[in-house]
């Protein structure tokens, strides 16, 4: 009888590490869960990244903040330096680009600005470039991400300008981009306050003087970081 008692023990220790083990080989991770994900993204030089490299463009930069919770399985770009929203609007047209993505970013205007061109006509063509980034997401507005307008005034290339003039400029128009956002219940970020927060630290400026550095892309990815997700998410 004696005898019997280890032999028992020893069964239901078997039993218990056998079913231990097939549970633990069951636990999946939470991202097993969440299909990849494909992100594109719509705008002028502050999106290619004009004088930085590839990975340190702002919407490469969030990729990288977001991969430990969402896997990113294509990042498209349809960008290139001195793009106003017409300009960008064909160059969609003329790209071949899958037909749905998840999220659709969108940051344009600042050419508009610079060249003097009207409030007005760039209200129409930013309300076409919205439609045309919820086409890409089964006409979801809410997985379309809009950056708002940072303000080049701060950069060296700036020196000789009033600071002040373009600040309003960039300010009225950044109010449009926001009016049309609230419309369609766009998600909307307002980046224009970073830019403007580091007048004197030359290292948020790239090497042309004109432009926004990585580190700088860094810190507008991160205060989308929490709204991409949001998206990518659903």
């Amino acid at each position: 009888m004696l005898y019997n008692v280890p032999q028992r023990l020893i069964c239901i220790m078997i039993v218990f590490f056998i079913s231990f083990s097939s549970i633990s080989f069951t636990l999946t991770n939470p991202m097993d869960k969440i299909p990849s994900k494909k992100i594109l993204a719509l705008g002028d030089s502050y999106t290619i990244g004009e004088s930085v490299l590839e990975s340190e463009r702002w919407s490469a930069q969030l990729i990288e903040f977001i991969k430990k919770d969402i896997s990113i399985s294509k990042h498209d770009i349809v960008a290139q330096t001195g793009w106003t929203t017409f300009e960008l609007q064909d160059a969609i047209a003329s790209r071949k680009l899958d037909k749905h993505y998840d999220l659709v970013t969108l940051l344009i205007g600042v050419n508009n600005q610079y060249r003097g061109l009207s409030k007005e006509e760039f209200r129409k063509d930013f309300q076409q470039l919205l439609q045309t980034a919820a086409n890409f997401t089964s006409g979801n507005f809410q997985h379309v991400m809009v950056l708002s307008i940072p303000d080049w005034g701060v950069s060296p290339f700036a020196s000789n300008r009033d600071k002040a003039q373009i600040a309003k400029e960039i300010d009225a128009f950044n109010s449009v981009v926001k009016e049309e956002c609230q419309k369609l219940h766009v998600p909307f970020v307002d980046i224009t306050p970073i830019s403007r927060a580091y007048p004197n630290d030359a290292t948020m400026i790239a090497e042309d003087g004109l432009h926004f550095s990585g580190k700088m892309y860094a810190l507008w990815a991160k205060a989308a970081q929490e709204e991409a997700l949001k998206i990518l998410k659903k």
